[in-house]
C-alpha cells in the first residue's frame, strides 16, 4: 500500500480496528499510553475548553482526553474509519458519551472555522496525504491562542543507532506478529509510512509556513517517538 493513499489507508484500519488497541499494547508494551499521557501533559486541556482529536481512531485518545479534563463534554473525536468510530462510540458510552464522533476527512473537516480551543493527533499525521493541507486545517479550525499536538513516530534522515533500532523492531517484532493474525502486510505499512515521513524540523518548518505562530518538537520514549506542539 503506498503511503499517503487516502481511501487505502482509510480501509486499512478499518481492517485493523478490531485488534487495533491490542496490538498497541502489545507493540509498544502499554507504553503508548503513557506517550499519549505525556501529550496531554505538554499541551494542559482545561475544563470548558472545546477539543478536538483528529484521526481519532477507536477513540483512545479522545477518552483519555476525556478523562484529563474530567469531562467528556466539548470534546470531538473525527475519523474517516467507519468500523474504527464505530468501535469508538462503544468504548464510549455511559460515562464518556458526551463525546461526539463524526466521520470525515483530517483535510477536510467540514467544521466551522476557530471553533476549537485544542487539536490533537496521535499517528494520524503520518498517515495524511499531505501534511502541510493538515496544518492547514488544524490551523482554520483552532481559534486563535489555540493549541495543537500532533503525536507520532519519530523520522530519521540519516544513519542513527535510534534509527536503526526503529527500523529493526519493525522488521522483526512487529509484522512478524501481526502476520500471526493475518495482518502483516497491514502493519508493514507502517515502515513505509515512515519514509517519506518528515522529521521534526521540518515539521516545525511547515507548522509555521501554513501560519502558526510558533512551533517546538519534543523527541521521546527515547528518541523513538516525538510530539510537535504549535499555537495558533
Amino acid at each position: 500500500m503506498k503511503p499517503g493513499d487516502t481511501k487505502a489507508v482509510e480501509e486499512m484500519f478499518n481492517t485493523i480496528s478490531s485488534k487495533y488497541d491490542l496490538f498497541n499494547d502489545i507493540f509498544s508494551f502499554g507504553m503508548h499510553r503513557i506517550w499519549k499521557k505525556k501529550l496531554l501533559y505538554f499541551l494542559n486541556p482545561k475544563f470548558g475548553e472545546k477539543w478536538i482529536d483528529l484521526c481519532c481512531g477507536t477513540g483512545d485518545m479522545s477518552i483519555l482526553l476525556a478523562k484529563y479534563m474530567e469531562s467528556s463534554k466539548n470534546i470531538t473525536g473525527l475519523d474517516s474509519a467507519l468500523q474504527a468510530l464505530s468501535i469508538a462510540r462503544e468504548r464510549s458510552e455511559g460515562k464518556y458519551s458526551s463525546i461526539k464522533w463524526i466521520n470525515a476527512d483530517a483535510l477536510d473537516t467540514n467544521l466551522p472555522s476557530e471553533e476549537f480551543d485544542g487539536l490533537l493527533m496521535a499517528y494520524g499525521l503520518r498517515n495524511l496525504s499531505s501534511f502541510s493541507l493538515g496544518f492547514r486545517e488544524a490551523l482554520r479550525i483552532l481559534k486563535p491562542g489555540g493549541r495543537a499536538g500532533f503525536l507520532d513516530f519519530r523520522s530519521f534522515e540519516s544513519f542513527t543507532l535510534e534509527g536503526l533500532f526503529q527500523k529493526l523492531y519493525l522488521s522483526i517484532f512487529v509484522v512478524p506478529v501481526a502476520s500471526l493474525f493475518g495482518l502483516g502486510k497491514e502493519y508493514s505499512y507502517i515502515k513505509k509510512s515512515l519514509t517519506n515521513f518528515p522529521s521534526g524540523s521540518k515539521q516545525i518548518h511547515l507548522a509555521l509556513s501554513v501560519g502558526f505562530k510558533t512551533a517546538e518538537y519534543k523527541s521521546i520514549a527515547n528518541g523513538q517517538m516525538g510530539i510537535l506542539l504549535v499555537t495558533a
